[in-house]
């Protein structure tokens, strides 16, 4: 009797988290709270999993517990889709967010934008998409 090899699931994914690990989480947790205002979604002690929008989420760890390391270099870069980038970028100065870069227009890009990084260096962008963009 032959069996089937193993087929590729096609029920879905339920959530998309990107997990970002953290020496300080109580800091980063606040920052993600109240500065972007993203809700706790589930709360797992060590690491906290924030509903960004959708079925989008971000995960914060806690270094000394998760799979991974705290890295001083940061390659993962979260990307918000706003409709006012303006009205962020004036939240996020008034807010005093560390390494914030000028707003910017691409137009090769078709969005105007700018990044910033969470209190431990993480880049978080902000953009909205240009009209006819």
């Amino acid at each position: 009797m032959s069996q089937l090899p193993p087929q590729r699931p096609d029920d879905g994914i339920v959530l998309a988290i990107t997990f970002q690990y953290y020496r300080d989480l109580p800091t980063a947790m606040a920052f993600y709270e109240n500065v972007l205002g993203f809700e706790l979604a589930i709360d797992q002690g060590w690491s906290k999993i924030y509903r960004i929008d959708g079925q989008a989420h971000v995960g914060l760890v806690d270094e000394a517990r998760g799979m991974q390391n705290w890295a001083e270099d940061k390659t993962v870069q979260i990307c918000l889709r706003v409709p006012n980038v303006d009205a962020w970028y004036a939240w996020a100065q008034s807010q005093g967010v560390a390494g914030m870069t000028e707003l910017r227009d691409s137009e090769e890009l078709g969005i105007r934008a700018f990044a910033m990084n969470d209190p431990e260096g993480y880049q978080i962008e902000v953009q909205t998409a240009k009209p006819g963009h």
